[in-house]
């Protein structure tokens, strides 16, 4: 484990300059508490009467963005900008809450499995990205949009036809979307950094939601499956 871990430092020292080292361990201090805030908020959803997630987080959660992107970085105004990020995730964790009460129900080692996996992805695409070829990824720009311009069509075919297999192709479709914007996000950040954007909190929010999308979809993927391990079962 130890010289795998040391060869990656050193194949991101050679291919990485400094100034975007700094600004991507800015990037992931960022997402890692932007992490751990939707945690909380899907704990307070789950295991107190505080609040509860519904439509009323999802609206916080986008007004929070929309604050966050309409305040530009001064560099003095950094932690009322990291505010609205951590708010908004924390109500993004708490919006989740409804679904996470589904898994429970079917088996709660679902979120445990659901978040390592995502975890591991999210690494294994990070670090392609990181030691890839400067810019090789961001190619993939054209393609994610039509892929979610995809995923779009599907939703709304889905309401009129009630498709299983729409829905099973929604849910791997976007799973691989989430995937392929990790890639191209984490390449975008670092040319941006490159061209003098150091605003490693808006960033950190193209991550975050890389991130969130991974996580709901592989919960629903497992949860689908072990619903029809347990179906086969009885």
């Amino acid at each position: 484990m130890a010289p795998t871990v040391t060869s990656f430092m050193n194949s991101l020292g050679t291919n990485v300059e400094e100034p975007v080292r700094q600004h991507l361990r800015n990037v992931y201090a960022c997402l890692t508490m932007s992490t751990i805030s939707a945690a909380v908020g899907a704990y307070v959803h789950m295991f107190t009467q505080w609040m509860s997630g519904g439509l009323l987080t999802v609206l916080a959660s986008t007004g929070l963005i929309l604050l966050l992107l309409a305040t530009p970085d001064t560099g003095k105004n950094r932690q009322l900008r990291l505010s609205y990020l951590l708010g908004s995730a924390f109500f993004t964790g708490m919006g989740m809450g409804p679904l996470l009460d589904m898994v429970v129900r079917v088996d709660p080692s679902i979120i445990v499995t659901a978040f390592l996996s995502t975890a591991a992805v999210f690494v294994s695409f990070s670090a392609s990205a990181l030691l890839a070829t400067r810019g090789s990824w961001l190619y993939l720009g054209g393609t994610l949009m039509s892929l979610l311009s995809s995923m779009f069509l599907f939703s709304l075919m889905n309401i009129f036809f009630q498709s299983y297999l729409l829905y099973q192709a929604h849910c791997y479709l976007g799973l691989l979307l989430m995937c392929g914007f990790v890639l191209y996000d984490t390449q975008l950040i670092m040319e941006k950094r490159r061209m003098g954007d150091k605003d490693f909190v808006t960033h950190s929010l193209d991550l975050f939601i890389d991130l969130v999308g991974i996580f709901r979809r592989l919960v629903v993927i497992l949860t689908e499956r072990e619903q029809q391990r347990k179906n086969r079962r009885d």
